[in-house]
């Protein structure tokens, strides 16, 4: 049974979060989360937090179907970030121009699944 988390507008880049995420891809859910405690990046503690939730939604979702799951065989199936709006905001420069800041956010998907008993 798989149990799904997302997390829309991230204020994080997706390629920075993407680096964290390929940490703990295939992983099981228990070292995903010793690997993300340790990891000192931002990314890491929003992918923690949302492991964390589709731990939740796993349990939450085999209470409802009456469905025993255990916690320790969850695997970390796919996570996956993708690109979401970008903020735009502007600085000004030399000789009254303005550059172009771009705040970029990011759409973070985790999928857990049962894994190899």
């Amino acid at each position: 049974m798989d149990s799904k988390a997302v997390l829309r507008l991230a204020r994080v880049s997706p390629q920075k979060a993407r680096l964290v995420a390929d940490l703990v891809r295939g992983r099981d859910v228990g070292e995903a989360l010793e690997i993300l405690a340790f990891t000192r990046k931002k990314s890491a503690v929003l992918i923690k937090k949302l492991v964390e939730s589709a731990i939740a939604n796993a349990e939450y979702k085999g209470e409802r179907t009456n469905n025993y799951v255990d916690v320790d065989n969850l695997v970390v199936q796919e996570i996956f970030v993708d690109q979401g709006p970008t903020l735009r905001r502007f600085r000004p420069r030399a000789r009254g121009m303005a550059t172009k800041i771009l705040k970029k956010t990011a759409h973070i998907t985790v999928v857990l699944g049962e894994g190899e008993a």
